[in-house]
């Protein structure tokens, strides 16, 4: 790809963030003068931006299978931070996040503004978390969660955590699977992941110096969570998942870690 495409790929998302940054002011504003300050204004926006944000990024998109019309806990697969964007456009939607997203610049800020959830890893405070969650989704505000609890190379699934489906059994909301697939020259996309101690510039850098790649969002068939163990659940959403991805089935002694994780 020509140097000068790169740049123009950069510009145009500067662009984007910038226009972020300027809804993100309009909510903080808000917040001050405590008026119209309501969820469903912040989802709405932030699907939005979010639109305008994967325009502007490096990809191809194909959606599949039918957007729900009704609140609901989405769990997805989680390859990159770029799986935010990409899904937060189909809907007005809110994420849960680990809190270390809001230190980071800009993106963090961004985050908050748009009506994000923060959870800290091992911090003991999972059952404030779960209460949130259920505030939310009670308000009749959709909200996703990656429920693997990290990114992976999109290779492979980790174990969904059932404790983070808690809320959509407690308040009898049902879970959207979707399965976020990344495709490059027919292979499983190396560049789009974002893992290990790979940092939000140079991952940029990367996405843009090279070409266009195809991304596949699946949203499988809802799953009631009413009467169901949060472990049960989670396995069979990770199953949905499992086959949408990779054409086969979890072996039922992946459900038996499931059930210790959750």
């Amino acid at each position: 790809m020509s140097t000068w495409r790169s740049h123009a790929r950069v510009v145009r998302v500067l662009w984007v963030i910038a226009l972020g940054l300027s809804i993100a002011g309009t909510f903080a504003l808000m917040e001050r003068l405590r008026i119209g300050n309501s969820m469903a204004r912040r989802q709405r926006w932030t699907a939005w931006f979010m639109a305008r944000l994967s325009a502007a990024l490096p990809f191809r998109v194909k959606v599949s299978g039918k957007l729900p019309n009704e609140p609901m806990l989405w769990v997805s697969n989680h390859v990159s931070w770029t799986d935010i964007p990409l899904l937060g456009m189909l809907a007005p939607l809110s994420f849960l996040s680990k809190a270390e997203v809001r230190t980071w610049p800009v993106a963090g800020w961004l985050a908050l503004k748009a009506g994000t959830l923060f959870i800290r890893r091992g911090s003991g405070d999972s059952k404030l978390i779960q209460k949130q969650m259920g505030q939310h989704l009670l308000g009749r505000h959709s909200l996703v969660i990656f429920p693997e609890g990290t990114t992976t190379d999109g290779r492979s699934l980790r174990t969904f955590h059932g404790r983070l489906l808690s809320s959509a059994i407690e308040t009898g909301v049902r879970v959207q699977p979707v399965a976020i697939q990344y495709v490059r020259d027919g292979q499983p996309d190396q560049i789009a992941p974002f893992i290990g101690d790979d940092d939000l510039l140079s991952h940029l850098r990367r996405l843009f110096a090279n070409e266009v790649s195809e991304v596949h969002i699946q949203l499988l068939s809802p799953i009631a969570s009413q009467g169901k163990e949060r472990a049960a659940l989670a396995f069979e959403a990770q199953q949905a998942v499992q086959v949408a991805l990779f054409g086969e089935a979890v072996q039922p002694a992946i459900l038996r870690s499931a059930a210790k994780a959750a």
